[in-house]
């Protein structure tokens, strides 16, 4: 399931407009809004690893968005819209100022409209996290939240990623990675140790030669345990689907388990981790006619707090 979804899955084209927004450290993040415009509730959408407006699944929860008369934002992580950032720092998977100031601007544009939020894979970290940062300080306009397959402890996902056909992923992100690590670094020729980028095989080491110095960490595993959502599960206080699969490939056989203990302390956090599904994957049908939960998921957890005005009469 996760090959299909990764690598077979048809992109459905679909109709955005892209917004640049300013940031307090001199730099600008961009918003995908979705065409046409409506007045409907907001799906704000945060992508994955490396993907953004052509990861497969965008197009799917983009269409369920538009069917319940819902407006659709993305948040594109930077680096992650076809351009290199300007500021000493890229993205990472602890990373909740962007998604903050999304949220807060589009509260300020309109603090009547009801906001449902989608974190998908390392998008489904930065959104527990950040919830789990607000609590009850949350803007009350945004009313649930879901997370799909994401990475909840950092650490042994990267221990996960580096066995079996899931080193498959990991030798895609880290091409895209150490060539954007590069163009960084020729930007800001002091912001890191230059050597051996080349060299680097697996998440661990290019997260602790170039993620965790950029951005602040004694090393990987200081990046890893202070931006893992698995810490902050607690602390939500939305309404927030975990969606995941059992034979995910990043997840080592107990990083579940120890997920569901702590959801079920907070009334807040409801699991749904199925036996099957892959990473982003939960593809059902026939070859000649798959259907894919996970934006049916996402609409129909989301409708029960957002409500829906069904544009397809």
């Amino acid at each position: 399931m996760t090959m299909w979804g990764k690598f077979i899955r048809r992109r459905q084209l679909i109709g955005m407009q892209l917004e640049r927004i300013p940031t307090d450290d001199g730099d600008e993040i961009t918003v995908a809004s979705s065409i046409p415009t409506t007045s409907g509730p907001i799906l704000l959408l945060l992508h994955g690893l490396e993907g953004g407006v052509r990861s497969h699944y965008v197009g799917g929860i983009w269409a369920v968005a538009r069917q319940k008369g819902w407006q659709t934002r993305m948040l594109l992580f930077r680096t992650c819209d076809g351009r290199l950032n300007r500021a000493r720092r890229t993205y990472h998977s602890g990373e909740t100022t962007d998604l903050d100031l999304v949220v807060r601007r589009l509260v300020q544009e309109d603090p009547t409209r009801p906001i449902g939020l989608a974190g998908v894979s390392l998008g489904g970290n930065v959104m527990l996290k950040w919830l789990g940062e607000q609590g009850e300080s949350a803007p009350q306009q945004v009313r649930a939240a879901i997370a799909v397959s994401a990475p909840y402890d950092l650490a042994r996902s990267s221990k996960a990623i580096d066995t079996g056909f899931a080193r498959l992923y990991q030798w895609n992100f880290l091409r895209s990675l150490r060539r954007k690590a590069k163009e960084k670094l020729a930007q800001h020729p002091d912001i890191c140790e230059p050597d051996s980028l080349e060299e680097l095989s697996t998440m661990w080491e290019f997260d602790n030669r170039f993620t965790a110095p950029v951005h602040g960490f004694r090393d990987a595993a200081d990046y890893y345990a202070c931006s893992s959502s698995i810490g902050f599960l607690s602390r939500i206080k939305r309404p927030t689907l975990l969606l995941s699969a059992h034979d995910d490939p990043f997840y080592s056989r107990d990083v579940l388990r120890d997920v569901e203990e702590i959801a079920a302390s907070n009334p807040f956090v409801g699991t749904e981790f199925h036996k099957r599904g892959g990473h982003v994957g939960f593809v059902g049908g026939a070859p000649w006619r798959p259907t894919y939960y996970v934006e049916s998921r996402v609409g129909s957890f989301l409708e029960n707090y957002l409500g829906s005005t069904d544009s397809t009469g």
